[in-house]
């Protein structure tokens, strides 16, 4: 079973004494928009929810009921959150190691090994190991995914009742054909990230048809 699999680094490493396995993944580097967010998942190693896997590879709807059951029996859940500004500053690696890191940190208890998903580790000092599609290779890190997603996905929604011309709420962010001819026709908000191509260079329109969300508050709209 593809559980049973999931858990063989976890497994591994229980054999070598360690006790406290975090699963470490980001959603959001490939977004115009919104940050990138980090989730750390502490499970405990009776976890025994069914149907954890790469966040990619489950609907929305399920990813949801998983956050959840995630968030009910997980030891401990931490959040990393880089917002666009930085990730413009440092670049859109160093924020999803950054927000990773800080998602880690935000753990209660401390882990003693951590299983991060790509090819990258991070700045934190504890013993750890990048995992290529770790995903769908650890059932510490397929948890860490899904809560990084779903996150990140209901940031995305609440920001869309700020800025509603970009369709946040479909998109999420990424790049789709509505979102980049969104940004031709308004110019970018202040969640864009200003380095990436898409967004770097294009300005606002003197006079755009419809103001932001904050701004009709602002002006008492």
């Amino acid at each position: 079973m593809v559980e049973t699999d999931l858990w063989a680094f976890e497994k591994a490493l229980q054999a070598r004494g360690y006790t406290r396995i975090a699963g470490v993944d980001e959603a959001g580097r490939g977004p115009l928009a919104g940050p990138v967010v980090a989730a750390a998942v502490l499970l405990p190693p009776d976890f025994a929810v069914a149907g954890v896997n790469d966040s990619k590879q489950l609907t929305a709807r399920r990813r949801d009921r998983l956050f959840d059951r995630i968030h009910a029996h997980a030891l401990a859940v931490g959040i990393g959150i880089v917002e666009a500004p930085e990730i413009d500053r440092i670049n859109i690696l160093q924020a999803a190691r950054k927000a990773m890191a800080d998602a880690v940190a935000a753990l209660d208890p401390v882990p003693d090994f951590l299983l991060i998903d790509g090819n990258c580790t991070i700045d934190r000092d504890l013993p750890q190991t990048a995992l290529v599609k770790g995903d769908a290779r650890s059932i510490s890190v397929a948890a860490a995914s899904i809560v990084a997603k779903v996150h990140r996905d209901r940031l995305m929604l609440a920001h869309h009742c700020r800025y509603p011309l970009f369709g946040f709420d479909r998109h999420k962010g990424y790049p789709t054909l509505a979102h980049k001819t969104a940004i031709a026709r308004h110019g970018p908000c202040p969640l864009h990230r200003r380095s990436f191509r898409g967004v770097c260079g294009v300005r606002a329109p003197e006079q755009s048809p419809l103001p932001f969300a904050d701004e009709i508050i602002a002006h008492g709209g």
